[in-house]
């Protein structure tokens, strides 16, 4: 009896045996099908998959778009080709006028800039000028040292005052003598022992500074009869030299005058 029972179980295996070598082998594309599908999208295929069809889909409309209107072009009658070449070309007009008005107007204020620190730079340089003139500015250039050694005091104001005059006609541009800065308005006096220039008193020996082209001041003083022969006469000591540069640093206060104001008022 036992036996009986094992010989069904025996048989059943040996069946699906047969069947399983009966059942073909599948092919390497099978597999790949069965491996695709069905689909598993991770997400980020998924976000690659929506740009590409939003990419896809702006392409086409704008490839249409296009289509679009090269298609009312070539269906537009030759009357309205015109009429708009017409408008194409008074538009490229109006922007090259524009263009033009604009480049104009940068040319203009780059002008104006121009002169204006032209203008502001003549100023100055006048101002600077006037300023030498007037002794309220120091000043260097070449130029002379004129130095009278009074050794028995008989050197007079007028004296050096014709000093004074005669370095004027000769071009000089700044002088002063012995820290006192000599302007238009300059007078020299004797005073005791000594002599004053604008009221300040000067002691031997009287020492010039003169800024100016000495090729034409040392020779005025030396011209027979001139400064330095006058001088020498009345036993003083004089010695004229030349300098590449002087410096005249004695200034003066800018005084208001009282009563002359300028014409252009």
């Amino acid at each position: 009896m036992p036996s009986q029972r094992s010989q069904p179980s025996q048989s059943s295996e040996a069946t699906g045996q047969a069947a399983q070598e009966q059942q073909p082998a599948l092919t390497g594309r099978q597999r790949l099908v069965m491996g695709l599908w069905p689909p598993r999208v991770t997400r980020a295929q998924l976000i690659v998959a929506l740009l590409l069809f939003g990419l896809g889909f702006g392409l086409a409309v704008q490839v249409a778009s296009n289509s679009d209107s090269d298609s009312a072009l070539r269906g537009a009658r030759q009357a309205d080709l015109v009429r708009i070449l017409d408008e194409l070309d008074d538009r490229t007009q109006r922007l090259e006028e524009e263009k033009q008005g604009l480049e104009d107007q940068r040319t203009e204020l780059e002008n104006s800039s121009d002169q204006a620190e032209e203008a502001r730079r003549q100023t100055v340089e006048k101002e600077r000028q006037l300023g030498i003139l007037a002794g309220t500015v120091a000043a260097q250039g070449p130029g002379i040292t004129l130095t009278i050694n009074d050794t028995e005091g008989t050197v007079e104001a007028d004296m050096l005052l014709d000093a004074i005059q005669e370095l004027r006609a000769a071009g000089a541009e700044a002088i002063q003598v012995n820290g006192v800065r000599v302007v238009a308005g300059t007078y020299l006096a004797d005073s005791g022992n000594g002599i004053s220039v604008d009221g300040n008193k000067i002691t031997r020996p009287y020492r010039f500074k003169v800024i100016g082209k000495p090729q034409d001041l040392e020779p005025a003083l030396n011209i027979p009869g001139g400064v330095v022969q006058t001088l020498e006469k009345e036993q003083a000591i004089v010695t004229v030299e030349r300098a590449d540069k002087i410096v005249v640093d004695a200034l003066r206060a800018a005084k208001r005058p009282d009563y002359a104001r300028s014409s252009s008022q």
